[in-house]
Formats: structure tokens, C-alpha cells, sequence
């Protein structure tokens, strides 16, 4: 449904009017009011002293289990926003007035009228529309002895993100052009600027020729398992063990370490012919991870 017709539906719910309910299904009873008064702390001895409920326990007196096939107004106007995508639920305020004490033995019997659909309306919890009811309750003929406006936001949550990989590479001055490549889907190589010895992990400075300045190539993304291990124990946050963290040697004359996925750990093997891919970890981090290549 659009907002528009999320409204119009709204008053037509309005125009119902109040509508009772269901008597309860218990008279107001001693028990109940001691229990109320033992879980509130409240000592006051005048209701069983005198025979009357604590005004708050309104509520109580009519409160049911859900019934399938609800079609009361607020029934239908919560299902009607659950289908538009309004699924989130708060309670906002409720406003209590009572108009006499109920006594011990009276039968309550609850009214509810839906009041009005307001929205949609920017809030901090998201879009959503403020829905508001009155409930009144009635003892004997007819008497009004309380009444309650209950308002709710009904909002659309927010897209749930991927949880943050708990396991993040330190990234520095010396590996950031490594990580900017793997985010192009490059398997970047660090190479000396001045002797283009190429070397990795990167480093601050040629071991060769001792420059500090800097290039990078892009590797071909293929090499073969130049070791090995199968990582079975202690349990690694954000992983599901067995897994393999292989050291991977490049035709361009390097190793790096990496996990090797899409395959049984037991089906790794020294010399096996392994290509790079990149893989999203959550909503910001992508990993360099190794899959079975062709022999």
C-alpha cells in the first residue's frame, strides 16, 4: 500500500466508531490484586482493605492472548502496515484516565476505537506513521470506568548491514596501495622504484638497494600452494573451522599468504595450482583469497 491509501484505510477504521469487545473472562479478584501489588511494591492497604482494584490494573482485568483472525480496526490497520513494509514497533505514549475505582466482583468489558493514522513522518528510528486507539472500559450497564489512548510508531526499519569482519588488516603508508588494489580486484606487488626489486610483504625500503622509493605491479592473480597448515583449533572470530591458510608463491617471484577456499582442506596439497579471487567480508572490507586453479 502507498501512504495515501494507508490513510484513506485509516479512516475508514476511524469511521467505525467503538467497537466492544469480549467481556472478560474473570470478574476482579483478590488474588489478581495481590499479586498486582507484590510485583509493583506498592503497600498501600486501602484496595484490599476496601475491596478495590489499583486503578492501573485496568487493562488487566480484559487482557486476552492474540486470536487468529482478528479484524478489528487496530488489527487491521498493524496487518496493513506490516504489508507496506512498516514492520518495526514502538510504543510512544499512553495517556490513562480514570473515572472510578472498580470494586471486587465486577465484570469489566473493553471498547476500543481507532482514532487516527498520522504520517508518514521522518523519525530517528526511520519513515513510519504514528498510530493512535482509545480503549474504554465499561463495568455493569454501560458505566465508563476507565479509558486509555495507546499511541504507536509503526516505522520501516532500516536495511540490516553485514556485521563487521572481526579480523581487519592493519593498514599503514607502507600497505595501503595494496588494499586500494585488492578493492580493484589487483593483485598488487610492491616493487622498488629505482632497481625494481619486487618484494612482499611491502616495506618502507628496498632490501636490496636500500631506495625509499616506491611502484607496485599488478600480478597475474595465479601461483601454487608453497606450504600449508589446517587451522582446526583455538575458534577464530568471524570463521567457521577447519580452514586453510596457505603461503602462495607467485610466478613473479613472491609469496603471500592467503586462505584457500572452495575446496576441501583435506583436497590442498603442496604444488596445487591456485588463482586469486576477492571476496566481500561485510559492507566495507574485501579479502585477496585463493581458489583451485587449473593444473
Amino acid at each position: 500500500m502507498t501512504g495515501e491509501e494507508l490513510l484513506d484505510l485509516a479512516a475508514k477504521q476511524a469511521a467505525l466508531g467503538e467497537l466492544a469487545g469480549a467481556p472478560a473472562d474473570d470478574p476482579v479478584n483478590v488474588p489478581m490484586i495481590r499479586h498486582w501489588l507484590a510485583a509493583m511494591g506498592d503497600r498501600n492497604p486501602v484496595y484490599l482493605d476496601r475491596g478495590l482494584a489499583p486503578p492501573a490494573m485496568a487493562q488487566v482485568w480484559t487482557m486476552t492472548a492474540p486470536a487468529p483472525g482478528d479484524r478489528s480496526p487496530v488489527s487491521v490497520m498493524m496487518g496493513a502496515l506490516d504489508e507496506a513494509g512498516y514492520t518495526g514497533v514502538v510504543a510512544t505514549n499512553c495517556e490513562q484516565t480514570y473515572h472510578r475505582y472498580v470494586r471486587v466482583g465486577e465484570l469489566l468489558t473493553p471498547a476500543t476505537r481507532f482514532t487516527g493514522l498520522a504520517g508518514p513522518k521522518r523519525t530517528a528510528l526511520g519513515e513510519g506513521f504514528f498510530a493512535t486507539w482509545v480503549v474504554t472500559w465499561y463495568a455493569g450497564e454501560g458505566e465508563p470506568v476507565a479509558e486509555m489512548l495507546f499511541r504507536v510508531l509503526k516505522f520501516r526499519p532500516p536495511e540490516k548491514r553485514a556485521e563487521p569482519y572481526p579480523l581487519r588488516p592493519s593498514v599503514n603508508r607502507d600497505t595501503a596501495f595494496f588494499w586500494d588494489g585488492v578493492r580493484r580486484g589487483e593483485l598488487r606487488v610492491q616493487s622498488c622504484a629505482d632497481c625494481g626489486e619486487l618484494r612482499h610483504p611491502p616495506g618502507p625500503m628496498c632490501p636490496r638497494c636500500h631506495s625509499a622509493n616506491r611502484a607496485h605491479v599488478v600480478a597475474r592473480g595465479e601461483g601454487v600452494v608453497y606450504s600449508y597448515v589446517v587451522h582446526h583449533h583455538p575458534p577464530v572470530p568471524g570463521r567457521e573451522t577447519p580452514f586453510v591458510v596457505a603461503v602462495v608463491e607467485l610466478p613473479e617471484g613472491v609469496r603471500i599468504v592467503g586462505n584457500v577456499v572452495d575446496c576441501p582442506p583435506e583436497s590442498v596439497a603442496v604444488g596445487m595450482p591456485v588463482r586469486v579471487a576477492y571476496r566481500p567480508m561485510d559492507d566495507e572490507l574485501v579479502l585477496p583469497v585463493w581458489t583451485p586453479g587449473e593444473p
